[in-house]
């Protein structure tokens, strides 16, 4: 319960002045004297005490008991009709013939003082296939190439990056397992959505598993005609999402914010060059070590259905590859930078 920070009485103290005027016998302007309150407020603990003992030195409500002019149920009932057929406040006034100030009251009661209240979101329809393989989620995510630091990092106005071009993170995502795969192109046109999706077949076939289906937006890279002959000349089956609703391919949507908050905008990067080349560093983390809460805190490279040997000789290839890139990114660095 709250009290006061000025309150002169607390339970602790309610009953010690309760105790002191019936144990010890005294007078009940003694006792409001010795605790500083009036000797009501003295009285009024004591018979309380009397009564109930400790647990009715709390605060009542201060609700009254009977409201004569509370607004009758039948009433109320029809405030919420009305608004039920998106009546606004002060036509629902002017229909029952109430003040603007109670309509508002019992809309806000009921909940329903905002629009999106009558229509609240559906529910969340979440499922999983069974194997590796049987679905593949796939996305493009738009990102702003790097030039230099902008001004959002270095708080110069005058260091705006305008005009530096784009460049597409196509994304893909195994729905069983959570094993992800990310790549940047140069565009999002059928050509470099076949080509990913090339990529992304070779790379979960070092998984052990292959694509069964494929689940795309209704972007024109993935309604072309070469990216469908692609999937159906390997007997792939190829789901659409629902127009306009992100949530259908909502496993590919939260890689994406995953990878945006601890790769492409954890730190500061110089360039779209550096920015790539820890992509496939945090890749590996994400498949081998990041624990994954749909995964009860596993990774996902835990559910790819493989021994623990092949497990093993996945991840130190995984890492071959890594250190490798990483390599050749520190050559271009020093060949890049001026010898004096």
């Amino acid at each position: 319960m709250d009290y006061h920070q000025n309150a002169r009485t607390l339970v602790r103290s309610r009953e010690q002045m309760a105790r002191m005027v019936i144990n010890e016998g005294a007078t009940f302007k003694a006792a409001a004297a010795r605790f500083e309150v009036s000797a009501k407020t003295a009285a009024k603990w004591t018979r309380r005490y009397r009564q109930h003992g400790r647990a009715g030195l709390g605060d009542l409500s201060s609700r009254p008991h009977c409201s004569p002019r509370q607004t009758p149920s039948t009433l109320l009932e029809k405030v919420l009709a009305f608004r039920r057929l998106r009546y606004n406040g002060w036509r629902i006034a002017r229909e029952l013939g109430l003040s603007r100030s109670t309509v508002s009251r019992i809309l806000r009661r009921a909940g329903l003082n905002r629009l999106r209240s009558l229509d609240p979101p559906p529910p969340v329809v979440r499922y999983e296939h069974e194997r590796p393989g049987d679905m593949i989620h796939f996305d493009i995510k738009c990102l702003a190439c790097i030039r230099q630091p902008g001004s959002r990092v270095t708080g110069q106005p005058q260091k705006r990056s305008r005009g530096a071009g784009w460049e597409y993170l196509h994304v893909a995502i195994d729905d069983h397992s959570r094993i992800g795969l990310a790549a940047i192109m140069p565009d999002q046109t059928h050509q470099s959505a076949t080509r990913f999706f090339q990529i992304t077949r070779q790379h979960f076939a070092r998984f052990g598993f292959s694509i069964r289906r494929v689940l795309t937006d209704n972007g024109p890279c993935y309604r072309s005609t070469p990216f469908g002959q692609a999937l159906s000349q390997r007997n792939i089956k190829h789901r659409f999402t629902r127009p306009y609703t992100p949530r259908t391919n909502g496993k590919a949507e939260r890689f994406i914010q995953t990878a945006l908050r601890e790769w492409a905008y954890a730190r500061t990067y110089q360039n779209s060059a550096e920015r790539q080349n820890q992509l496939q560093l945090w890749l590996h983390d994400y498949n081998f070590h990041r624990p994954h809460a749909s995964l009860n805190l596993n990774t996902p490279a835990s559910r790819a259905g493989l021994n623990r040997n092949n497990l093993l000789t996945l991840h130190t290839y995984s890492l071959f590859f890594v250190h490798c890139l990483q390599s050749i990114a520190r050559m271009f660095c020093w060949a890049s930078t001026p010898l004096y």
